[in-house]
């Protein structure tokens, strides 16, 4: 690091990236920074420079050795960082610490026989509460919460026909339960009912959210909250405010050609059947077929796919539902939860997949909802956004939630 650059990292202060600290401190304060920015998003420790940016330089023997020691014996799992020292002109040196995200998360400090996790919050290093860290190991791919014991529901909460539809007709089993026992061992063992520490037969999160009756009743966030204006920003004055609930997949007709016809709806294509009047419009015309044309402000399958990706992927910890909303120029759909498992935007736009819930991934595979490949959003919403809406989707991830925004085009039939 040039010193220009550090002194301009000094004048900016503090951040939720960069962290200032004396070399004197305890080894498990400086770890505990370390396992703060890590669990957020990387960053920066000055050593030798104090809070208010006053830089007191390094007085600490073998202070290399000494910071790679913190990482080695009291951080877990392991991080790699990159040390330097800056000489400044006064002759005072400042180690810079640098290491990225981590992709192992919750990163925990171990001292004193505990471990503890550690967030960070503006410039500030604080303990994780139960809902944070539940987040961080979702996040990391150590916890997966669709599998979760939803309290308050039983195998009466599961729509039966559905999922006879999706066993005999959609995975083709071979041995369809017959009895209840039966139909309890085989939604436990496919992740769907669970049983708790007082030996209940609970749903699942996966199970409740694919083939509930009625999902919202037993987990508020399982809806889907349709919205539609006028005009190009959100007003009291809504055209359409509906929060939408049901199991996500529907209930399928198989004729004697092998040809599949719904017969019951599910999430997915209420939200369609809600979302379609304001993305479309009727001509004035018939054509030759005796039907009216229709326009299409926006590529329907790129609709689809990015609806569906939110479905999928959202985070259960995030107790609020799905957004999809309509303006005048473009569609916004924000999935509740930050990307998962180190996912980044550009991983994601070049085809990398990382599935937050697998269960619902692979069932929503095995009725053909999601991709064979998992790739959607390289290979439909992207290309389909470029060539019939000539505008890029526009992809935001924050800590809270993932906002994809697709652009209204040129209409066309």
């Amino acid at each position: 690091m040039l010193r220009t650059e550090l002194l301009e990292i000094i004048a900016n202060g503090e951040n939720s990236g960069v962290e200032f600290k004396r070399d004197d401190i305890r080894p498990e304060q400086l770890a505990k920074e370390v396992v703060a920015l890590a669990n957020l998003q990387g960053g920066r420790i000055l050593l030798g420079v104090d809070d208010d940016g006053t830089v007191t330089g390094l007085q600490r023997d073998n202070i290399e050795e000494w910071v790679m020691n913190v990482f080695r014996d009291k951080i877990h799992p392991m991080i790699l960082p990159f040390y330097e020292e800056v000489l400044l002109e006064d002759g005072k040196r400042v180690a810079v610490i640098t290491f990225p995200q981590g992709i192992s998360k919750p990163y925990v400090v171990r001292h004193a026989g505990r471990e503890e996790i550690y967030i960070r919050v503006g410039s500030t290093s604080q303990i994780a509460s139960r809902e944070q860290q539940a987040r961080l190991f979702a996040v990391g791919g150590m916890l997966h919460t669709e599998v979760m014991p939803v309290p308050g529901s039983s195998i009466g909460s599961l729509d039966m026909a559905r999922l006879e539809n999706y066993l005999k007709d959609i995975i083709f089993d071979p041995e369809v339960p017959q009895t209840d026992e039966q139909w309890q061992q085989r939604l436990t063992g496919l992740g769907f009912l669970v049983e708790t520490p007082t030996d209940d037969i609970v749903c699942t999160i996966a199970g409740l959210v694919l083939f509930g009756i009625s999902p919202r009743r037993y987990l508020r966030q399982a809806g889907t909250r349709v919205m539609a204006f006028e005009g190009e920003d959100k007003t009291y004055q809504a055209l359409l405010d509906e929060v939408l609930d049901g199991p996500m997949v529907g209930r399928w007709e198989i004729d004697e050609s092998g040809n599949r016809r719904i017969v019951d709806d599910g999430l997915i294509e209420k939200i369609a059947r809600t979302l379609r009047p304001f993305i479309s419009q009727e001509g004035d015309t018939i054509d030759e077929h005796m039907r009216r044309t229709k326009t299409w402000f926006y590529p329907w399958d790129a609709v689809r796919e990015t609806i569906i990706n939110a479905v999928a992927h959202r985070d259960w910890t995030r107790f609020i539902d799905i957004e999809v909303t309509c303006y005048s120029n473009r569609i916004e759909v924000v999935s509740p939860g930050t990307l998962q498992n180190s996912m980044t935007i550009e991983k994601m736009k070049a085809g990398q997949r990382s599935p937050r819930n697998p269960i619902i991934v692979e069932v929503l595979r095995d009725y053909g909802y999601v991709d064979a490949r998992g790739m959607g959003i390289r290979t439909k919403v992207i290309p389909l956004m470029r060539k019939e809406n000539h505008s890029e989707p526009l992809f935001i991830a924050t800590d809270d939630f993932l906002s994809t925004t697709l652009n209204r085009g040129v209409e066309s039939e």
